[in-house]
C-alpha cells in the first residue's frame, strides 16, 4: 500500500466550480473574489475578510498595516515554517525568537515578556497544527506593553479558543490563513486576512493590488471607471475568481471535513497511547484543533521516516526552527542553545497522514506499519 502525506479533497463540487467561473469571463478578481471574502467572514464572524494569494501575502500586509517599520522587532516562535520570520525581515524589521512549550509547540508564552524590548511592537503567535495558542497570556502582555497581536493561523481553520473561531478572537488585530494545496482549506494557492478594524482591512485591500485606489474588477464593471490613482507602494497580491470558487465549496465543507480529521486523530490517538515508544498529540480542553497536523514525538526520528517510506508510509516534519536556517542565523546571530525545548522537539517530532479522504483500511496500514516500525526502531 502506498499512502501520500497527504492528499487534497477535492470532488466534482470543486471542479464544476472552476469550469463555471472560467466560462464567466473572470479569470482574475472579481465577483467569485468578492462573494469568497463575504462568505468567509461570515463563517469566521469577523467583520472584515481580504483575499491575498497566500497566507505570506496577508502576514505580510497586516504588518504594513499596523505600521511596522525599519529596526521595530516582532516576537514569533521559532517552531514554525519560516514565512512567519520571513514577512518580518521585508520591513527590514527584526524577528526575535521564542522558544515553545513540549506539550503544544506553540509559543511559550512564560518566556515573552523576557524578550521585549523598547524596538518591540507586535506578536505573531503561530497556531501549531491548528491548536490555538494560550490567547488570554498574549493579550495581557500586548496590552501591557502596547503591542499588535497578528494570529498566523496557517493551520487553523475552523479551530476554536474557548468557543469562539479563530479569526475573530477579540484581542487580536489581524488573523491570517493559508489556502496552500496541503490546507484543511485548500485553493491551491491563496491566503486571508480576516480583521474588525475597517482601517486595517482598507490598507491591506488597496495594498494587496499596487497600492490602486480601488478594486481593479471594478473598472471592467458597467459601475466602473477606467480612472484610478496609486495611493500607496502596494504588491500584486490578489486572489482569483479560479481560486476563490474552488474556496467556496471548500468553504461550506469545513466543519464536516475537520470532524473526519478529528475522527482519524482519535484512531491513531487510541491505537498509539499504549505504545510507550510513541508520544500522541496533546490538546488543551478549552480549545478546539482543526487537526491541520498529526504530529508524534518518538526517538531515531530520522531513520523511522525512511522505513516508514520504504513501506509506502507518507510522513513530514513540523518544522525545521527558524533559528536552525543558515540565513536567519547568520544574519540575527542566533543561538542554538536558546532554544532547548524547539530543539528537542524537532528532532523528535514525525506528521503522519492526515487528510479527510482516508479509507479505513489507509488508517489501520498507517497505524500497524508505525507501531511495527517504532517498535523495531527505538
Amino acid at each position: 500500500m502506498n499512502i501520500p502525506f497527504h492528499k487534497t479533497h477535492t470532488t466534482e463540487e470543486e471542479i464544476n466550480a472552476v469550469i463555471k467561473a472560467i466560462k464567466s469571463g473572470w479569470l482574475t478578481m472579481g465577483p467569485k473574489t468578492i462573494e469568497f471574502e463575504e462568505k468567509f467572514k461570515d463563517y469566521i464572524g469577523s467583520n472584515q475578510a481580504v483575499s491575498m494569494n497566500s497566507a505570506t501575502a496577508a502576514l505580510h500586509l497586516a504588518l504594513k498595516a499596523i505600521g511596522i517599520k525599519r529596526d521595530d522587532e516582532v516576537i514569533l516562535p521559532t517552531n514554525t515554517f519560516v514565512a512567519t520570520a520571513e514577512v518580518v525581515t521585508y520591513f527590514d524589521a527584526v524577528p526575535v525568537l521564542c522558544d515553545i512549550e513540549e506539550s503544544t509547540h506553540n509559543i511559550d508564552t512564560s518566556k515573552i515578556e523576557n524578550l521585549i524590548t523598547n524596538k518591540t511592537k507586535a506578536i505573531i503567535p503561530v497556531h501549531f497544527a491548528g491548536q490555538p495558542c494560550d490567547m488570554d497570556e498574549i493579550y495581557e502582555i500586548a496590552k501591557k506593553y502596547d503591542l499588535k497581536v497578528i494570529e498566523d493561523a496557517a493551520h487553523a481553520i475552523p479551530s476554536e479558543y474557548k468557543g469562539e473561531k479563530v479569526g475573530n478572537l477579540k484581542g487580536t488585530d489581524i488573523t491570517c490563513f493559508s489556502f496552500y494545496a496541503t490546507k484543511t482549506l485548500s485553493t491551491g494557492e491563496g491566503g486571508m486576512a480576516t480583521t474588525n478594524n475597517s482601517k486595517y482591512a482598507k490598507s491591506m485591500k488597496i495594498n494587496r493590488l499596487h497600492g490602486i485606489s480601488k478594486d481593479a474588477w471594478d473598472r471592467y464593471t458597467s459601475k466602473g471607471s477606467w480612472y484610478y490613482e496609486i495611493v500607496d507602494n502596494g504588491c500584486k497580491y490578489n486572489t482569483t475568481d479560479l481560486n476563490a470558487s474552488l474556496g467556496l465549496i471548500q468553504l461550506k465543507k469545513q466543519d464536516e471535513l475537520r470532524e473526519k480529521r478529528e475522527s482519524i486523530a482519535q484512531k491513531y490517538n487510541n491505537a498509539f497511547k499504549d505504545n510507550e515508544n510513541i508520544l500522541i498529540p496533546f490538546v488543551k480542553e478549552d480549545r478546539i484543533t482543526s487537526w491541520h497536523l498529526y504530529v508524534i514525538k518518538i526517538e531515531n526520528r530520522d531513520e523511522i521516516i525512511e522505513k516508514l517510506k520504504e513501506k509506502g508510509v507518507g510522513c513530514s516534519v513540523h518544522f525545521i526552527p527558524v533559528h536552525k536556517h543558515p540565513y536567519y542565523k547568520e544574519k540575527y546571530n542566533f543561538i542554538n542553545n536558546d532554544y532547548p525545548i524547539s530543539n528537542s522537539v524537532f528532532e523528535k517530532s514525525l506528521s503522519l497522514p492526515i487528510f479527510p479522504d482516508m479509507t479505513d483500511s489507509e488508517i489501520e496500514y498507517v497505524i500497524k506499519t508505525v507501531n511495527e516500525v517504532v517498535n523495531e526502531n527505538v
